[in-house]
């Protein structure tokens, strides 16, 4: 299915959370769920009767926004930049039944700053420690995958010569190849579900520009000023900004591989549509080189008897 930008996922209609099917039985893994997109996502699929496990780094906040919602929730902690933490974590939910996994936390344009493991901040905590935790959990993981990336992946590129930006770092160029990592990981692994008769779904999905404090953790007072100006002035709620990766994760019309944004010009605001990755994120190469390094620096690699299995 190919939607024009102009049209939404519906034709002229506009998607909303009132087309959610009611949830109950299934279970959510939701990361970064304690605020901003991850805490609409997490709330909605509550209020449609869905089990949300809230995984999020900072558990006294974690506690305060799981109280606040109305439905079945729990919490748990991972710090997604460390991958330790991620295997603590996927020990945890052994073999516990997971119906959708979201992998939507993240950090932007912070400092250079390394994870515990000695990688670059936004590469670990952006990628490196999804990837881990979806390998981790897929043989326990029934429906779909959804990885939130940004319309900011098209200005990215893998730094295979400086990934810790020890060399040269920008904090906005290593946002960058963090979302363009996403992109290259959720295609990648739709393409080896794919090809193994895996009838799970690998989605992407992305925001546009939408209100939430990432924009404003991790920088200086200056540019937090700035972007809480532009945030008041250009961005969406991030009740619409969420509202792509709640499509992806549970609508059934979502095929594996799509890409769900806003309909609006420049992808910055709007109604859940299918939009298109750069160019370069299509690379399946590039993909598989990213794939590979990924393995070889996290430890984790992908089974294949975590593949091609019919669910129950």
């Amino acid at each position: 299915m190919t939607l024009s930008a102009t049209q939404g996922i519906l034709g002229r209609m506009r998607w909303t959370t009132e087309q959610i099917a009611d949830q109950s039985g299934k279970t959510f893994l939701v990361t970064g769920a304690n605020s901003g997109l991850g805490l609409v996502t997490a709330r909605v699929l509550a209020a449609k009767g869905g089990h949300v496990i809230m995984a999020v780094r900072n558990l006294t906040k974690g506690r305060q926004a799981a109280d606040a919602i109305d439905g079945s929730v729990e919490l748990q902690h991972v710090d997604l930049a460390d991958l330790d933490s991620v295997r603590a974590l996927a020990d945890e939910l052994r073999g516990r039944r997971i119906d959708v996994l979201v992998n939507n936390a993240g950090i932007m344009m912070p400092p250079r700053q390394l994870s515990a493991q000695g990688h670059e901040q936004q590469f670990a905590a952006n990628h490196l420690g999804h990837f881990a935790l979806t390998l981790l959990l897929l043989d326990q993981i029934e429906e779909r995958v959804v990885t939130v990336s940004s319309a900011l992946h098209k200005r990215g590129r893998i730094h295979y010569d400086d990934l810790d930006g020890s060399g040269r770092y920008s904090p906005i160029a290593f946002y960058t190849q963090s979302k363009f990592a996403n992109v290259l990981f959720g295609l990648e692994l739709h393409r080896r579900l794919k090809a193994a008769g895996d009838p799970r779904r690998s989605l992407l999905a992305h925001p546009g520009y939408s209100d939430t404090n990432l924009q404003t953790a991790g920088r200086t007072r200056a540019v937090k000023a700035l972007m809480r100006v532009g945030n008041r002035v250009l961005a969406q709620p991030a009740e619409r900004g969420a509202l792509n990766q709640l499509y992806a994760a549970v609508d059934p019309r979502a095929q594996s591989g799509q890409f769900i944004g806003p309909d609006g010009r420049g992808e910055h605001r709007g109604w859940p549509t299918e939009v298109q990755p750069v160019g370069p994120a299509r690379d399946e190469a590039d993909a598989r080189r990213l794939w590979e390094l990924s393995e070889r620096v996290t430890g984790v690699q992908l089974s294949s008897a975590d593949l091609g299995r019919q669910r129950r």
